[in-house]
C-alpha cells in the first residue's frame, strides 16, 4: 500500500488560528487519525506553551483525536553563529532565520530535545513520535545528539529514518509551499505541479503545510489539488506505519 503523509508545521500558540484555518482545510482529504503536527514549545521565545492552559487543553484534544505529534526544536529560531560556508549558506538562503538545530552544539541541542519531548509528552499524556528539526536543518552535532535522544523517528526534506539507527524508512521531496516573498510563492506552486506526478510512483509520498499558506488563496488552492491529485495514488497514513511496515 502506498502511503501519503501530512504534516502541518509550527503548531503553537504563536499560530493557533492559523493551525485552526488547516486543520478544516485538509479535512476534505485527511481526517485527524491521518494528520500529523509539529509542535514548538515557545516559538522565537515570545508564545510558550507551557503556562498557557487553554493552548495545552487543544493539542491534548488533538492527540486524543488520533493526531501524530512531533518535537520541532524549542524556538524554532536560529541563534547561532554559523562559522563553516555550507551551514552559513544553509542558513542566508534555505530558511528566514528559523534553521534553530543547524548550528547548535551537541549538548544543547540534545538539552532542547529532551526539554521538548517532556513538555509535549507531559501535555499530551502519550509518547510523541520522533523529532523534526525546524526548517529541516540539522548540524552534525544535532545529528548526533539525535541517535541518541530515544526519538524514534526523524525528517528532513529528502527522507524519514528510523533516529537510532539511521535506516531510512521512505525517500522523496516533501511537497511544501513557501509564503513569504511572491518569488518563492511562485517556486513553490510550480514545484507542488511538478512533484506529484513524480512521487505517484513512490511507496511514500509527504505533504507539508505551514501557517503562512493559511493566508494565501493561491497556495490553500495548490494544496488541494495536492492531496487530491496524490490521493488517486496514495492512502492517508500515519508516521509510525512507517515502522510497523
Amino acid at each position: 500500500m502506498k502511503r501519503l503523509l501530512l504534516s502541518i508545521h509550527d503548531v503553537g500558540p504563536r499560530f493557533e488560528e492559523e493551525v485552526d484555518r488547516l486543520v478544516a482545510h485538509v479535512a476534505a482529504h485527511v481526517q485527524p487519525a491521518a494528520l500529523a503536527m509539529l509542535v514548538v514549545p515557545d516559538h522565537w521565545g515570545a508564545h510558550p506553551i507551557g503556562g498557557n492552559p487553554c493552548f495545552a487543553r487543544r493539542l491534548r484534544q488533538w492527540a486524543d483525536a488520533g493526531v501524530t505529534m512531533f518535537a520541532h526544536g524549542w524556538f524554532h529560531k536560529d541563534m547561532a553563529t554559523h562559522d563553516d560556508r555550507l551551514s552559513r549558506f544553509k542558513a542566508r538562503h534555505m530558511t528566514a532565520g528559523e534553521g534553530e538545530f543547524l548550528g547548535l552544539g551537541a549538548q544543547e541541542a540534545a538539552q532542547r530535545m529532551a526539554d521538548s519531548r517532556a513538555l509535549i509528552e507531559d501535555i499530551i499524556g502519550r509518547p510523541v513520535a520522533g523529532f523534526i528539526a525546524p526548517a529541516w536543518l540539522y548540524g552534525a552535532p544535532a545529528l548526533g545528539a539525535l541517535r541518541e535522544s530515544g526519538f524514534a523517528l526523524a525528517e528532513d526534506h529528502m527522507k524519514v529514518w528510523h533516529a537510532p539507527t539511521g535506516r531510512v524508512l521512505a525517500r522523496g521531496p516533501v511537497v511544501t509551499w513557501a509564503s513569504r516573498s511572491p518569488a518563492r510563492i511562485a517556486s513553490s506552486l510550480l514545484a507542488a505541479r511538478l512533484l506529484p506526478p513524480l512521487l505517484a510512483r513512490t511507496p511514500v509520498a509527504r505533504v507539508a503545510v505551514h501557517p503562512g499558506d493559511a493566508h494565501r488563496p493561491a497556495l490553500l488552492a495548490s494544496i488541494d489539488r495536492t492531496l487530491a491529485r496524490l490521493r488517486r495514488t496514495h492512502a492517508p497514513a500515519r508516521y509510525g506505519d512507517l515502522l510497523a511496515a
